[in-house]
């Protein structure tokens, strides 16, 4: 069995050494990765590797050596610190890059949309996870992630692991490793929602927006919280809009960024879905805020806007739960969030006031939103509701979608959006 270990740890963290030593004890020809040493940029987000060099990524850096090797293993190992119920932004980096590895086109699985595969077979995968403390809500939340990467990525066989540190390794090691050869995926428990009380809700003086999106000013998610920060003015409330992607690229900036954060008594995140998640990057800025957090004590809200390529809203849900369970580790009064599908296909960064009356249902999403946040209340149900409502039926989706990636393959004179230049050999 080839096996590729993928080690996403964050610096200082033992665990990971004693995970590996056991790992190679029982897979001795395994290959290592040690993700934070590779240089692998960001996914920006562009689909190149769907539409203008199909199957391979536009940056060509370290992602394109791990995706080939990934395509070459029967079992990849992920190893991380779970961050908020996810992966660690080291790990998380090169999982945003395996969209390479499938393809742009849609098919149905059980019921809902998901990319086709582009290789007739795929690795299985055993995600081992460790948190310093018991934590049930992000042990829901990261088994329900390493589910849904299963799913996307092709995987037959998934296995989640979560390390008990009062047990031994190597018998968990050993037991994880067994249902892999005996093709028995982890049980996957449901995500809970959560009621959130507005009973000691304060108005908001000041709000900042988070911007998650490579895109930055031209993305979706700029043009939705846009919306939502110029709502907010109207309720005279003082506004300020962070692109993640330019603010926290050095020490600097960071503090700078951090300083203004502090200042919020609103943070609101949106962010496009990346790989069931939230973008790499978005992740490092959320480490960043909580570790800044931990010294500095200062009351703040928080809340999200998601929106996903798919038309389901609910392929934002292990994301936003995500974004739920760092509001928590923060120490933050979490105010709910909006959830959209096929963000892409209706909005494609235009700000909202300058659309059609297919905006019109987003705008009075957003404005009953900002009617509540300004109170400093939770984001009423009717404001969800209105805003995860499909715009277009699946069946109409899956062919206009379809349409529309060749149109852009046929821009760069692209034929063959099915190559497989990592087919295992």
């Amino acid at each position: 069995m080839k096996t590729l270990i993928l080690d996403g740890f964050q610096i200082n963290d033992s665990t990971s050494a004693k995970i590996k030593s056991s790992l190679l004890a029982q897979l001795q020809n395994a290959e290592i990765l040690v993700l934070c040493e590779q240089k692998i940029g960001n996914c920006a987000g562009d689909f190149f590797c769907w539409v203008r060099s199909p199957g391979m990524c536009n940056t060509n850096d370290d992602n394109r050596i791990i995706a080939e090797k990934i395509m070459q293993s029967d079992l990849v190992i992920y190893l991380t610190p779970v961050t908020f119920g996810g992966y660690s932004s080291a790990l998380k980096c090169m999982v945003d890059h395996q969209i390479q590895n499938i393809s742009p086109f849609f098919a149905t699985i059980n019921g809902k949309i998901h990319h086709q595969s582009r290789y007739q077979s795929y690795p299985n995968i055993l995600t081992i996870g460790w948190m310093d403390q018991p934590n049930a809500q992000s042990e829901v939340v990261f088994r329900q992630l390493v589910h849904r990467n299963a799913i996307n990525m092709y995987a037959s066989t998934s296995v989640s692991g979560l390390v008990n540190h009062e047990a031994n390794l190597d018998d968990q090691i050993r037991g994880w490793l067994g249902e892999i050869k005996s093709a028995s995926s982890s049980p996957v428990p449901a995500l809970s929602k959560t009621e959130i009380s507005s009973t000691d809700a304060s108005p908001i003086r000041r709000a900042a927006l988070l911007v998650g999106s490579p895109r930055t000013k031209n993305s979706t998610s700029a043009s939705l919280g846009g919306y939502l920060m110029e709502q907010l003015n109207a309720h005279d409330i003082e506004t300020e809009t962070i692109q993640i992607y330019t603010s926290f690229n050095s020490a600097d900036q960071t503090r700078l960024t951090l300083e203004k954060l502090d200042q919020a008594d609103l943070i609101v995140l949106a962010f496009p879905l990346y790989v069931d998640s939230l973008p790499a990057p978005v992740i490092a800025a959320l480490e960043k805020i909580a570790a800044h957090r931990a010294s500095v004590k200062v009351s703040q809200s928080f809340a999200a806007i998601a929106n996903c390529g798919f038309p389901e809203s609910k392929h934002n849900d292990t994301a936003l739960a995500i974004c739920e369970q760092f509001a928590k580790e923060a120490g933050m009064i979490w105010l709910d969030s909006l959830s959209l599908g096929g963000g892409e296909g209706l909005v494609h960064g235009v700000p909202l006031n300058d659309m059609d009356g297919r905006a019109l249902p987003l705008k009075k999403s957003l404005e009953l939103a900002a009617a509540s946040l300004a109170l400093g209340k939770p984001i009423p149900q009717q404001a969800r509701d209105i805003f995860a409502k499909p715009f277009i039926p699946n069946w109409m989706y899956k062919l206009f979608g379809g349409i529309g990636w060749k149109q852009q393959a046929k821009h760069y004179v692209v034929k063959d959006l099915a190559a497989r230049p990592y087919e295992k050999v």
